[in-house]
């Protein structure tokens, strides 16, 4: 009667860790070289909110003008430096192309 319930308990705790490894986040963004040419994938990696290392990982060829950084205004004609918006807790919620 002991090994059945130690099969059981085995048999549920490796159903529950099979159910806890499906329900892990599987997608990892790949970092994307170069300036930002596919705006509407760039528009919804901002939509999650990223914080700058996560922008940087992902981005890491954008140059990343935080609020209270000081930076130049020439004019780029591609999508290589991003003016973001931070909230309270530092994440970005938006910005512009300049």
């Amino acid at each position: 009667m002991y090994r059945f319930g130690a099969l059981f308990f085995v048999a549920a705790l490796g159903g529950a860790a099979l159910v806890a490894c499906q329900t892990a986040p599987t997608t990892v963004p790949r970092p994307v070289a170069g300036f930002v040419t596919d705006l509407k994938a760039f528009d919804a990696f901002i939509a999650t909110r990223p914080t700058p290392a996560q922008f940087h990982a992902a981005y890491p060829d954008v140059v990343l003008v935080l609020p209270g950084t000081m930076a130049t205004r020439e004019m780029r004609m591609n999508h290589s430096r991003y003016f973001a918006d931070v909230d309270a807790d530092g994440r970005i919620t938006g910005g512009k192309w300049m």
